[in-house]
């Protein structure tokens, strides 16, 4: 793993996200011309982390309550086999929502540690583009093309 640049924030403590709430305004968007992973920008990944977590895990609610109100006796067989599709459809949709949980939990992890927003591979900060689009991405864009390109000639054996 390559050394962090020098123009690189220094790793944010575990209290600088509660310095950064105060001074981050609502609009606030990550600039490539300040400090890569100053404490604006982790506060900003936080918040979005955190808001994302708490949109899957209300979705998680609402499914359980329509699970328990939607079991009924459907006498029609097609209809019965319909709705069981929609069933597993959906656990499976959960199932992948849970996983994506213990992703973002992880990337909340890594701004504890300050570890956020560097490749695993590489050790080179990860774009702000990539984080702002995928926040719990672990690998800048060109690691991530290489790594599925190595899985595709491993798969294609």
């Amino acid at each position: 793993m390559s050394e962090k640049p020098d123009n690189v924030a220094a790793p944010a403590d575990k209290g600088a996200h509660m310095k950064a709430e105060a001074f981050l305004p609502d609009d606030y968007k990550p600039a490539e011309d300040e400090p890569f992973m100053n404490d604006k920008q982790l506060e900003y990944f936080r918040r979005k982390l955190l808001a994302w977590k708490a949109d899957i895990l209300e979705d998680s609610r609402d499914t359980i309550e329509a699970m328990k109100d939607g079991t009924r006796n459907i006498p029609d067989v097609a209809d019965r086999a319909s709705e069981e599709t929609d069933r597993a459809l959906e656990l499976r949709t959960r199932d992948r929502e849970r996983k994506l949980v213990a992703k973002i939990d992880s990337a909340l992890r890594r701004i504890d540690e300050g570890e956020y927003g560097y490749c695993d591979v590489t050790g080179e900060p990860i774009s702000l583009k990539r984080l702002d689009a995928r926040p719990i991405a672990t690998m800048s864009l060109e690691a991530q093309e290489r790594h599925e390109r190595r899985e595709k000639v491993h798969r294609d054996d």
